[in-house]
């Protein structure tokens, strides 16, 4: 099953048979042996690609949660508790996981020498259980779902831009009046925006005249002076504490969103999740940039 998993990840028998720590002949045999075992064809050869087949894409996420719970019982059995090994694979925002989640993983490492980490830094929701995860940041209200939740903290929504811009443009007093300044927008889908501010969360339509798919880049534009932008209070934590960047129509924010752990719910749940779950929690839950921070409270 370990083998059968990371070929289907890697899409590659040879790949799959490095990352399981075998030969591909031996990956082969035991992929055969499996699908014979079944009865059922489990993946499609190509000469180029391994790709799963629908009975194998159904297979492949009951056995990664069969694996996981073999997994946190050999490490109840063998003391892993207290030792916590293995891979563990996280995913998590990109900002958020270049600002905090790298820097926590690497000392998390450096605490438990037996323990490999690989993270997936997207601004897209992961599904644990179909791509392999064993745990996930998300910031964001949560919906219904069969994951288990540990919140760390909140953010806010907020409006920036240099104290130079605001000397320059004037300081907008309320969200309509940023019509009449430079707004740079992030992501995709043109220059046309709706914001949303106030508790309930009245919609304010933007339209910019610049727009990055890099949430650093239009951070960088703004402290340069040459507009305002709209992010997460954390991706601009210490440019506040500097003052090279400051907030505007804190009165106006949306309500804050929390920041939560998610893993998938089991019975057992890994050491090594749950180790480093600890151990990150209680260090962004003191992080005075994920806690409620000054403007209007929620």
């Amino acid at each position: 099953m370990k083998i059968f998993v990371a070929v289907a990840e890697a899409e590659s028998f040879a790949g799959g048979a490095r990352n399981a720590g075998t030969s591909a002949p031996s990956a082969t045999r035991a992929v055969n042996a499996l699908e014979t075992s079944l009865g059922a064809s489990l993946l499609t050869r190509t000469t180029r690609q391994v790709r799963l087949t629908d009975v194998g894409r159904t297979y492949l996420e009951e056995v990664r949660e069969i694996l996981n719970q073999l997994q946190a019982v050999e490490d109840d059995v063998s003391g892993a508790v207290r030792n916590p090994m293995g891979q563990l694979r996280i995913t998590c925002p990109q900002e958020f996981g270049r600002i905090y989640v790298a820097p926590l993983v690497t000392s998390f490492l450096d605490r438990h020498p037996e323990v490999s980490v690989d993270i997936l830094m997207v601004d897209r929701i992961v599904n644990l259980v179909e791509e392999g995860h064993d745990l996930a940041v998300r910031i964001g209200a949560l919906p219904p779902s069969g994951l288990v939740a540990v919140r760390v903290g909140q953010v806010r929504r907020v409006i920036c831009g240099s104290p130079g811009y605001f000397a320059a443009h004037g300081i907008p007093q309320t969200p309509d009046d940023l019509a009449n300044h430079r707004i740079i927008t992030t992501g995709t889908g043109g220059i046309s925006r709706e914001w949303r501010f106030g508790p309930g969360g009245d919609h304010v339509s933007i339209k910019s005249r610049l727009n990055v798919s890099s949430i650093a880049a239009a951070i960088d534009l703004a402290r340069k002076g040459w507009g305002i932008c709209r992010v997460l209070s954390y991706q601009i934590g210490p440019d506040l504490e500097t003052g090279a960047l400051q907030t505007v129509l804190d009165a106006d924010e949306a309500e804050a969103l929390p920041i939560h752990f998610v893993r998938p719910d089991s019975r057992r749940t890994a050491a090594k999740v749950r180790a480093f779950v600890d151990y990150a929690a209680g260090h962004l839950r003191k992080n005075s940039a994920l806690k409620r921070a000054s403007g209007r409270t929620s």
